[in-house]
């Protein structure tokens, strides 16, 4: 027998049309209008539109030449590339040690986990202590240790990088920590005990049936890596702010939200925002297709 909530079709539109509503106004809205104000000309934040741009397509063109969105792009994919090793990397090899242990399996869980729910303006704050105020943490701990004589400016040419990526991989490795477990305790102890029956332990098991049985969740968290690196912008601006060192810190969020809050180029940062998210679209589908999920998994 059907249950009554689908032989009676009004209950699902109570609860689908607010959340539709809720869409068309937070999401698809601001996203169709930032469309248009990238083809428009706008002087100013808060400004209304001066019509459209002479050509239309004038601020993707300035994209093209942009060296400041270049350098942003090149740290954003560099920013790729870590998420990528490190951040999934090091949740798949803790998700794989906690799922080996029964006794504190539920604390470190909690322990690792703990970096998201804390906002990015408080690990922002904090990683300036560690390296940027006054010297710094780190530089007092090495100087006290003998190994440099002066303080490094973590923020020169030769360190933000590793300054601003840091704290954003440290941060996420409980996200991605989060899913993996959630994918290793779906697989079935069945086939452990007969693979431990076959000789199959430790890394074998982890290579032969851990690893093709995550696959799909795999691809999920290499998704959103890519897309989450995009994004990126709460954490590097609490560090570093509009003071990017030597222009060469940007990366694409940071660069957008400059562009458009304190520049007042809002046309050209809704360009750069619809760059995000084709970026996004594009990069998502290519790294579905190379590492495409298995429906038989």
């Amino acid at each position: 027998m059907k249950s009554t909530l689908y032989r009676k079709k009004w209950p699902l539109l109570v609860f689908l049309v607010p959340a539709l509503a809720f869409l068309l106004v937070f999401l698809y809205y601001p996203f169709v209008q930032n469309i248009i104000n990238s083809m428009s000309e706008i002087s100013g934040l808060g400004t209304p539109s001066q019509g459209m741009q002479e050509p239309w397509y004038a601020n993707y063109a300035a994209l093209f030449t942009d060296s400041r969105l270049r350098t942003a792009m090149k740290n954003t994919l560099i920013l790729m590339v870590c998420t990528v090793v490190f951040q999934v990397g090091i949740a798949l090899v803790l998700a794989l040690l906690v799922d080996s242990i029964r006794v504190g399996a539920q604390l470190f869980r909690t322990l690792y986990f703990f970096p998201i729910v804390i906002s990015a303006t408080a690990l922002g704050l904090m990683f300036n202590l560690i390296f940027l105020y006054n010297g710094g943490m780190v530089n007092q701990l090495l100087m006290g240790m003998g190994v440099i004589a002066e303080n490094i400016d973590w923020k020169d040419q030769a360190h933000f990088l590793f300054t601003m990526l840091l704290p954003v991989m440290w941060q996420y490795v409980g996200f991605y920590f989060v899913i993996l477990v959630t994918g290793l305790n779906n697989i079935p102890q069945d086939l452990y005990e007969a693979a431990s029956l076959d000789g199959c332990t430790g890394l074998s098991r982890v290579r032969y049936i851990t690893l093709p049985l995550l696959r799909n969740v795999l691809c999920t968290c290499l998704v959103l890596a890519i897309t989450g690196a995009l994004k990126v912008f709460d954490l590097p601006w609490v560090m570093f702010g509009a003071g990017m060192p030597r222009e060469q810190g940007w990366l694409t969020g940071t660069y957008m939200y400059d562009q458009t809050f304190n520049r007042g180029n809002v046309d050209y940062g809704s360009a750069i925002a619809m760059l995000i998210v084709v970026l996004g679209v594009v990069l998502s589908n290519v790294a579905n297709r190379v590492f495409k999920p298995r429906d038989d998994i």
